[in-house]
């Protein structure tokens, strides 16, 4: 892993202001695409040798690129150029696909599971009814640029919506579809946080305990339930926000 030619060094030695000269490189590297989002950071020692500093003014650099959202540490995985943070509206039913391509990223969508199947006492529970024939059951991925945007878990309730049987979520996902397929009439969202488990850190290429973003989501057509789904999402790049007016 280079880092630059001999000619563009920073001074050998350790001063009072030879970090601030680290950081500024290393920073440059970045806000000019040298370094893209997700690219691992040199290790320590390698800045050590680099430029011939001491490992706690390699240390300090670091932490103000880290205090400044431009770098992210991971213990025991290194230290890797910050994504951005993506935004979500809550008070409206986003269509992933959409909310990616629209931020000038290539989209990626990878399905899991899907499966048939007679409603169980726990897809009931979920879906919030007291019966109901089947069920469709969804596990995908969707991506940004390659990299993991969310996971999905899906139950759509095939009585109020027999149509879902022909769609083929191998190629389109599930809530495109739904979107533009199914009309609703309510929606409910519900907001909490996880620390990934195994399954999740390794559909999102996380750390096992990183924190997670969750939205339940139901959708209704006159007091119908029509699917509920689980949206995981990596704490650290994504965010919601709502704007509202008061009457």
């Amino acid at each position: 892993m280079s880092l630059s030619t001999d000619r563009d060094k920073l001074p050998a030695a350790d001063t009072p202001t030879l970090y601030k000269q680290i950081r500024l490189d290393i920073e440059r590297r970045i806000l000019t695409g040298e370094w893209p989002p997700g690219h691992r950071i040199p290790f320590e020692h390698q800045l050590m040798t680099r430029y011939g500093c001491s490992r706690m003014t390699v240390s300090k650099a670091l932490s103000e690129l880290a205090q400044a959202d431009l770098i992210e540490r991971r213990r025991r995985a290194g230290t890797f150029v910050r994504r951005p943070k993506f935004l979500s509206a809550v008070l409206t039913i986003p269509d992933i696909r959409a909310e990616i391509t629209a931020l000038g990223r290539s989209y990626g969508y990878q399905l899991i599971r899907c499966s048939r199947r007679a409603a169980n006492a726990a897809d009931r529970a979920r879906l919030g009814v007291r019966k109901t024939g089947k069920v469709i059951a969804i596990s995908c991925r969707h991506s940004a640029d390659g990299v993991p945007f969310a996971i999905e878990d899906r139950l759509i309730d095939l009585d109020a919506v027999p149509e879902a049987a022909r769609a083929d979520f191998a190629i389109e996902p599930p809530g495109t579809w739904l979107l533009h397929h199914v009309p609703w009439t309510e929606a409910e969202h519900s907001i909490s946080a996880i620390v990934a488990d195994e399954e999740t850190a390794t559909a999102l290429d996380i750390a096992i305990g990183a924190p997670c973003l969750v939205i339940d989501r139901h959708t209704w057509r006159s007091a119908r339930t029509l699917t509920a789904v689980r949206l995981v999402y990596p704490g650290e790049s994504h965010k919601l926000v709502a704007r509202f007016k008061g009457g």
